[in-house]
């Protein structure tokens, strides 16, 4: 709208202008040399004019043919800069499926056709990744950290290169100079104290964790966690060669992080030395509320030295109920009340676990029968139970489980990453049925009959007269009475019979013996005191055995 306006006054002032000086009277003349032009003011400057455009269009005519050849070498320029563009568009979609000759082919287009971009050189580089070809990918990468505007990426990139050629030296130190460059970088700050935690370096993990505070790259409940994870592991390396330096650190690490398991466990036992029994109980119950553990069971029961087994069942007991129905309560109580003799109470405290116990639980239950009753039967068959049972927690991080507690995870490289829990592997799956006891288990925990050993010195009594029926020869068919009676007297048996269906056309499986006979090798002495065994074929007349003849002896 204004240019239209602009344009409409511009033509209006021209106009005005070309009637002033048509209204002008006069005459112009023009001398040079030989030359002699007479004309009017008006046609003088009408030709005027026209001589002013004529000569401006000679000179943009003039300009744009002395600019034609940037021209050209622009349009060309713009042309293989599209070419690059759309090859590093293709090629990352490429590379994002998983085309591996597909980005090649477009990383050699972008490197011929955009060279100077920035992208061509990552899809260089991500093209080399996903052939496997490791040299030319570190070469790119090398290539992109010698630029400042990708300086950062290439060291990215050779830090994963790195870190994939297990070269620990090269990662921590490509780690550190992007660090240096870029102090707000997620990964390299990440790297840096991975790497020094796993030196024990926890003076200089400690700069790293500050300067992430610094930075923001991470809050403020964050770094006092972390802070007293690392001061924790510094005081458990220096416990056997600083005291004083350890206990500094775990009674800062413990304000920082009460609710840490060994931080909590280690505060309580320097307290305890010190005769602080007190606030080395407080110490327990904090951590005691947010994680149950074992190590803080021991260390509350164990708080105060020289107390009889008795006194710290009772200490037990009063920890425990800060936690009711944990299974860490009930198994602090049960230890602490086997070490006291109080058998009753153990197997109380125990009574809500039996039915799916865990392998803690199951060993608790065989140390019970062992030392109560001295009852070797049902305490390995609690052996076995726990060796079938379900997996306790312990300290996992990433998939790794150890056997003690550590500041960093193995696997990442995480700080704070050991979480005392069921490992991932021994959680129970919906594809695999839960593992039942076995007929032995159910028959070796059931309340058996006490069978009174028979006396040597007794001589067997007489044998009454016998006016039954002569029993038939060995090979020969009891009777259907006789038979019948057998197997009335005869104990269950703790397996089912297989039934096996005869396919069609086919004869019946001759029938199973129920015993089998025992065949000794043709090298076998046999047993000096009994000259009779050797001329058995099988075993005595009425006895069952296997399983069978276990349980009918068992049960009387």
């Amino acid at each position: 709208m204004y240019r239209i306006i602009l344009f409409l006054l511009l033509i209006a002032l021209a106009a005005a202008g070309a009637a002033w000086v048509a209204d002008q009277p006069g005459d112009v003349a023009l001398s040079w040399g030989g030359w002699r032009v007479h004309t009017t003011l008006p046609v003088f400057a009408l030709a005027l004019g026209v001589a002013i455009v004529a000569a401006m269009m000679a000179w943009g005519i003039l300009r744009g043919l002395w600019r034609l050849p940037e021209q050209i070498r622009r349009h060309q320029r713009e042309r293989r800069r599209a070419r690059g563009r759309h090859a590093i568009t293709h090629g990352l979609l490429a590379i994002g499926h998983g085309d591996s000759s597909a980005a090649r082919m477009h990383a050699d287009v972008a490197r011929r056709h955009a060279a100077e971009d920035p992208l061509s050189l990552l899809l260089h580089a991500q093209s080399a990744q996903l052939e496997g070809d490791r040299h030319a990918a570190r070469e790119a990468f090398r290539a992109m950290a010698e630029r400042q505007e990708t300086r950062l990426l290439g060291l990215r990139g050779l830090f994963i290169e790195a870190q994939r050629a297990d070269d620990p030296v090269a990662a921590v130190s490509i780690a550190e100079e992007a660090l240096k460059l870029s102090p707000s970088s997620t990964w390299a700050s990440h790297a840096v104290l991975g790497f020094r935690c796993a030196r024990a370096d926890w003076s200089g993990a400690l700069a790293i964790l500050d300067n992430n505070l610094a930075s923001g790259l991470i809050d403020k409940p964050t770094y006092r966690r972390q802070r007293g994870v690392l001061l924790t592991a510094r005081a458990l390396e220096l416990e056997t060669v600083d005291r004083d330096a350890s206990r500094d650190n775990v009674m800062e690490a413990v304000k920082l992080a009460p609710t840490l398991v060994p931080a909590a466990v280690l505060a309580a036992k320097y307290q305890s030395e010190a005769h602080q029994i007190r606030r080395a109980m407080r110490i327990v119950e904090a951590a005691w509320l947010a994680h149950p553990h074992p190590d803080l069971a021991d260390a509350y029961a164990h708080v105060r030295l020289g107390d009889s087994a008795r006194q710290r069942l009772v200490r037990m007991e009063t920890l425990a109920a800060k936690a009711p129905g944990h299974p860490e309560s009930a198994l602090a109580v049960a230890r602490a009340a086997i070490d006291a003799s109080e058998f009753a109470r153990a197997r109380e405290a125990l009574a809500p676990f039996i039915e799916a116990p865990t392998q803690r639980v199951a060993m608790l239950m065989a140390e019970i029968e062992r030392t109560e009753h001295g009852d070797s039967g049902k305490a390995r068959a609690w052996t076995l139970r726990a060796v079938r049972a379900r997996h306790d927690p312990a300290w996992t991080a990433d998939g790794y489980v150890s056997d003690r507690w550590r500041p960093v995870s193995p696997v990442s490289g995480r700080l704070d990453a050991f979480q005392w829990q069921v490992p991932v592997s021994a959680l129970p799956s919906d594809k695999s049925g839960a593992i039942e006891p076995s007929p032995f288990e159910q028959a070796m925990l059931a309340t058996p009959h006490r069978i009174e050993p028979p006396h040597e010195a007794e001589a067997p009594p007489p044998a009454a007269q016998d006016n039954s029926p002569p029993k038939p020869a060995i090979g020969e068919a009891a009777s259907p009475p006789a038979a019948e009676a057998v197997a009335a007297s005869a104990p269950p048996p703790l397996f089912r019979a297989r039934t096996d269906f005869a396919k069609t056309g086919e004869k019946p499986a001759p029938p199973i013996p129920a015993i089998i006979p025992i065949v000794r090798a043709p090298d076998d002495p046999g047993v000096d005191d009994e000259p009779d065994f050797a001329e058995r074929a099988g075993p005595a007349e009425g006895q069952a055995g296997g399983w069978r003849g276990f349980l009918s002896r068992w049960g009387g």
